[in-house]
């Protein structure tokens, strides 16, 4: 099986046809779509009250950068579809998103290598789109990079923490490095040199190691994704998808 063809997907399958300016604006939405439905899973669960609320604090942050992304994306397309429909009616071969936002939580240092190597692409990412022809897209990406900056400086002073901390806190960080590797080549192909240059030092300052591992899955920004997202996408979008249409 072809490393871009995942969770079963006939291969040649097409992905909805989109304009280019669409189909960007809905990968970056996806993409924090995801991730706040994972990090929201944390609530309740993470391991101090501290965390807990950070971890809440930015998956609020990713959902209103999502939200405003997908706004965005219907005024581009006019066709009537909000926020709404885009997030909960379209199926997981219309998601456009990174494989890494989707993989699960984990433990905690799997879910902080995870933040760090995400932050570490969107705070290339808005930097870029900051200076957009989009003047809407421009706005969005100056406000979520303001926000980045302090995901990052949280995801970033925990994997110094937990990879330079005990020797449990270590073998944890490290086979989180290990365990999601293999999806990082989405997130460097747009700013290889920036993306793996500030990586690498962030693992160098953990004491941590990117593997040799040859093997990296791709796909997601086509349509093809690991089994994780179905299951993320079933529990997120059930209860509109059985009473359509309701009010709160």
């Amino acid at each position: 099986m072809s490393d871009q063809i995942l969770s079963g997907a006939p291969q040649g399958t097409p992905v909805v046809d989109l304009d280019p300016p669409l189909r960007t604006l809905l990968s970056h939405a996806d993409d924090n779509m995801v991730l706040a439905q994972r990090l929201g899973e944390w609530i309740s669960r993470a391991p101090e009250l501290e965390i807990d609320i950070a971890l809440g604090n930015i998956a609020l942050d990713h959902l209103g950068v999502a939200r405003s992304l997908y706004t965005h994306a219907g005024e581009l397309e006019g066709a009537e579809r909000t926020e709404n429909d885009f997030a909960m009616r379209r199926t997981e071969r219309e998601f456009l998103n990174l494989l890494l936002v989707e993989q699960p939580n984990g433990d905690f240092a799997q879910t902080i290598v995870r933040q760090v190597f995400f932050d570490v692409y969107q705070g290339v990412l808005w930097g870029d789109l900051a200076g957009s022809e989009d003047e809407t897209l421009a706005g969005i990406a100056a406000r979520a990079g303001k926000e980045t900056a302090y995901h990052h400086e949280f995801s970033t002073s925990w994997l110094v923490r937990l990879g330079d901390g005990t020797e449990e806190s270590h073998f944890r960080s490290q086979r989180a490095v290990d365990a999601l590797w293999r999806f990082t080549a989405e997130l460097a192909a747009p700013y290889p040199d920036n993306w793996r240059a500030a990586i690498d030092d962030l693992l160098a300052r953990a004491g941590l190691m990117a593997p040799e591992d040859p093997y990296q899955r791709s796909g997601g920004r086509e349509g093809y994704h690991t089994e994780h997202l179905g299951f993320l996408l079933a529990e997120m979008q059930w209860m509109d998808r059985t009473y359509p249409g309701m009010e709160w």
